[in-house]
């Protein structure tokens, strides 16, 4: 590692995991000036379950992990405090969608609108020049465009993009993503190398503020209205007509198979869910294939603007390959995005980022889906 100096400070967001705090070990052998900082952004009283384990995100030993790495390197850490923050932009926002009959990504708007957006506001009260986190991805800039551009990490399989597209470009002129070059093998090597505490800890999967990643009791807790004024909603076929009832649309996502509680002679899925009516439209796998979908809420990366068409991969989900598409202008600075092939689950809340290569070309939340080509 290069030991020149650099006058520049980070403040590095410390999630107690071995992905940021090699980032800041990284950033600190470079000679940036590192200042570690841990969010609380919620606690397990106002979100339920797995109280007692009091580990993972937010959790007491969180925080002491990533204090441990900050004192082994020599940096301060600080503790903020952005439970309300996060509560109105995430979790209200998680709530809100599935009562809507979409299914949100918390991960994008944590992105968006804490990390990039009070995080930042704290590192430049704490005299910062930048933030840096633990994801695999990377930023460079573009002299011919003039802007910066969010690319693919170099581990495809840990690669994070797709839950970053929300970054604007101030936020991207002001991020590091030390992890982002390397492959995550390496970076356990790096921890076990500099002896960091977090060396061997294991990923979470859950959303962070459902630790027990059962998000139909999270919503039952939030909304205990949810059973009574919603169960016994009509489950329908492609054709409408009535096969059962469903126990409140929040509870079920597109795609869905199992737990639905009506018999049929094939395999039957949610393929919509209509919360103006109160039901869930079910029917074959084949009627899970949509030709495109319309997003908005779009933030363009690598372009300023969309002029035309344009031929991108765009990924649906987190682990989606992506698939080539044509993107074009819609209306209310919406776009509307056309499949080469038709793909399975469009769903409703979620996110689709679109790529050129390892290029993050944008992002943007999915409306609706578009069920037949010119439709």
């Amino acid at each position: 590692m290069s030991n020149t100096r650099n006058t520049e400070t980070v403040v590095v967001a410390m999630s107690g995991g071995v992905d940021s705090s090699v980032a800041a070990a990284l950033l600190h052998e470079r000679g940036y000036r590192v200042i570690g900082v841990t969010m609380n952004l919620w606690d397990y009283e106002r979100v339920g379950g797995n109280i007692n384990r009091d580990s993972g995100c937010c959790s007491i030993d969180t925080m002491d992990d990533a204090r441990a790495v900050c004192h082994k390197l020599g940096v301060p850490h600080y503790v903020v405090n952005f439970r309300e923050q996060f509560e109105a932009a995430v979790t209200d926002n998680f709530i809100s969608e599935y009562m809507e009959g979409r299914t949100p990504n918390p991960c994008v708007r944590c992105n968006t609108y804490i990390k990039w957006g009070v995080l930042i506001q704290k590192a430049e009260e704490l005299g910062a020049d930048k933030i840096a986190t633990g994801h695999y991805a990377r930023v460079t800039y573009d002299d011919a465009s003039g802007r910066y551009i969010l690319k693919r990490g170099k581990d495809a399989k840990k690669d994070q993009s797709y839950a970053l597209w929300g970054i604007r470009q101030f936020g991207l002129a002001r991020t590091l993503f030390p992890v982002g070059e390397f492959i995550k093998d390496e970076i356990r090597q790096i921890a076990r190398r500099l002896g960091l505490r977090t060396a061997e800890k294991p990923e979470s999967q859950e959303i962070c503020f459902i630790p027990d990643n059962d998000y139909t009791r999270y919503l039952r807790m939030k909304r205990p209205e949810i059973e009574t004024q919603l169960r016994e909603g009509e489950i329908v076929d492609q054709s409408g007509n009535r096969l059962g009832s469903h126990a409140g649309f929040p509870f079920y996502t597109i795609g869905q198979r199992k737990g639905l509680g009506i018999s049929a002679p094939q395999p039957v899925y949610v393929t919509e869910i209509d919360a103006g009516n109160n039901r869930i439209v079910v029917g074959s796998n084949d009627d899970l294939r949509h030709a495109g979908l319309i997003a908005d809420n779009v933030n363009w990366i690598a372009v300023e603007k969309l002029e035309g068409e344009m031929e991108v991969q765009a990924k649906i989900r987190y682990n989606d390959p992506g698939a080539p598409s044509v993107i074009r202008p819609s209306e209310n600075d919406s776009v509307e995005l056309c499949f080469t092939e038709p793909q399975r689950a469009v769903t409703p809340g979620q996110s689709v980022v679109l790529y050129q290569g390892d290029v993050v070309v944008g992002g943007g939340v999915i409306r609706s889906f578009i069920k037949n080509a010119g439709s």
